[in-house]
């Protein structure tokens, strides 16, 4: 009969385990994320760090209680619609995804402050969103001179 140790973790190999794993942590691959990306058609090196890093601290702000998986999914279609343009999202994904796609679009664009409208954001100020989509929407961005962040 094996002798249960106390003071001793089961999973003695995670960041929030030791300290110095924790520098880990910095370079967080955010796989759930990284596996919506690839679901629609975007490789997740396209993608830079510093966007899936915006994505990921909206996840964790969102109050919505949202699962964080559902959050990568809604982001990741938002953000491959942008990337990709609508022909391609739809051979990569469906005509009934890029119609709920665009109804988002139309709706943040409507509202002006929601995760939906940040992301858009984020994609057109990181360069990622394509021209087709820009003219397509009509998206400027009317913060540029105005200092305000995108996670404000």
């Amino acid at each position: 009969m094996a002798t249960k140790l106390t003071g001793f973790r089961e999973k003695p190999f995670t960041s929030k385990g030791f300290a110095m794993f924790g520098l880990f942590s910095l370079f967080n691959r955010n796989t759930a994320l990284d596996g919506a990306l690839r679901d629609v058609g975007i490789h997740p090196v396209l993608v830079p760090e510093a966007v899936k890093i915006t994505i990921t601290r909206m996840q964790k702000r969102s109050g919505e209680g949202r699962k964080a998986e559902a959050f990568y999914r809604d982001a990741a279609e938002l953000l491959g619609y942008c990337m990709l343009g609508q022909e391609f999202f739809i051979e990569s994904n469906s005509a009934f995804a890029a119609d709920r796609v665009e109804e988002r679009i139309e709706a943040a664009v409507e509202a002006g402050n929601s995760d939906d409208a940040q992301l858009i954001l984020l994609a057109l100020h990181s360069g990622l969103m394509t021209e087709d989509v820009v003219e397509r929407f009509d998206l400027e961005d009317d913060h540029e001179t105005s200092g305000q962040s995108l996670t404000d």
